[in-house]
């Protein structure tokens, strides 16, 4: 599934180190702001320890991985919905994605200065955000002058256009963002068309030093403390330690690393998980000797939506899907058992596919 998550940030914060860690694509890093002229795409794995469970109870020739893409923008600063630092186009290639990263610069260090003179995540928070609420404010201004020109001619539903988007340009007058208004389903085709970019859900990243990489340190405490009441995951890690990790072949010495620091596992692992979560996207697994897939659907989605995902014909001649739980599959050791201990449905049209869920389709075309 075409989906995409955006790493957004001031610049010289880490982005594209952090990028790095995760993609088949490199980024170039450097200490100088505003360097970089466009934006890198990547194709990031997700990682998802059950595919290792199945192949403990299904031998197979190979282990394939979802994947979601992401996009390292390079770095954003006060003025940016005017051009600054070719802010515009930047501000393009957010609104292209369907969520965003935005990397926090949670560390001291005087050979990578501040572009603001000083470390302050909060501070830069803001910047970023009051960005993003100038450029939607343009937006919502500019329908706004379409919506009253056609309530003039007589449009009695323009007329409730403009009261939904003049709460928009109240709010956004009020420096906040467009994911914080409270609207009714219904008003939102008022606003999709505009593809607002403080309405994408956000983590927030707090990139720290290495010895902050476990329990964080004061400025990751700032950034809670702003955050406290909304609805945002923060995740704290240590860029300088993940690209170090990410460069490792070994298994063994990734591990020991990772022990070395305090860590269980990757942070980066954690937030293309969580990057996963926000696009509101689940996993269901093909099973059998040639291959163990996990495969990329929405969530809510019937089977054969999802059996589309794997191929068009198989959706177009879906017949029935034959399901077996995760849980139940690695319980049991295999597709016999689940069948004897009455684990093994068939399910049809409507069936709606859980996460985890292995999947056999059955179809003709």
């Amino acid at each position: 599934m075409a989906l995409q998550c955006g790493i957004i940030g001031i610049t010289n914060v880490g982005k594209t180190t952090i990028f790095n860690c995760i993609s088949t694509t490199k980024g170039e890093t450097t200490a100088f702001a505003f360097s970089a002229t466009k934006s890198n795409i990547g194709v990031v794995k997700v990682p998802d320890p059950r595919l290792y469970e199945l192949e403990k109870h299904q031998v197979t020739d190979r282990i394939v991985h979802t994947t979601v893409e992401i996009v390292d923008i390079p770095g954003l600063a006060r003025g940016s919905n005017k051009g600054e630092g070719v802010g515009n186009k930047f501000l393009a290639d957010i609104r292209n994605t369907d969520a965003l990263i935005h990397v926090l610069r949670c560390f001291d260090n005087d050979n990578l200065p501040h572009i603001d003179g000083s470390v302050d995540p909060v501070r830069d928070l803001q910047t970023v955000d009051l960005e993003l609420q100038v450029k939607d404010l343009e937006s919502v201004e500019k329908k706004l002058e379409k919506l009253e020109k056609a309530s003039r001619a007589g449009d009695k539903d323009a007329k409730t256009g403009i009261e939904v988007l003049g709460r928009f340009r109240d709010h956004f007058e009020n420096f906040s963002n467009a994911r914080d208004l409270e609207i009714k389903d219904e008003e939102r085709r008022f606003v999709d068309d505009l593809f607002l970019l403080t309405m994408k859900p956000v983590i927030y990243v707090c990139n720290v030093d290495d010895n902050s990489a476990v329990s964080g340190n004061p400025y990751v405490e700032a950034v809670k403390d702003y955050l406290k009441g909304q609805d945002n995951e923060v995740l704290v890690i240590a860029g300088a330690i993940e690209s170090e990790i990410a460069e490792l072949e070994s298994a063994e010495d990734r591990k020991a690393f990772l022990s070395d620091a305090g860590l269980s596992e990757p942070g980066v692992d954690k937030l293309v998980r969580a990057a996963y979560r926000m696009l509101d996207l689940q996993t269901f697994f093909t099973v059998g000797p040639m291959e163990i897939r996990a495969w990329t659907i929405r969530r809510g989605m019937k089977a054969p939506e999802a059996a589309g995902v794997i191929h068009s014909d198989l959706e177009r001649g879906f017949i029935r899907a034959e399901v077996m739980k995760y849980e139940d599959f690695v319980t049991l050791g295999s597709e016999h058992a689940c069948k004897e201990a009455g684990r093994f449905h068939i399910e049809g049209k409507n069936y709606i596919v859980d996460d985890g869920d292995i999947l056999h389709i059955r179809f003709n075309v």
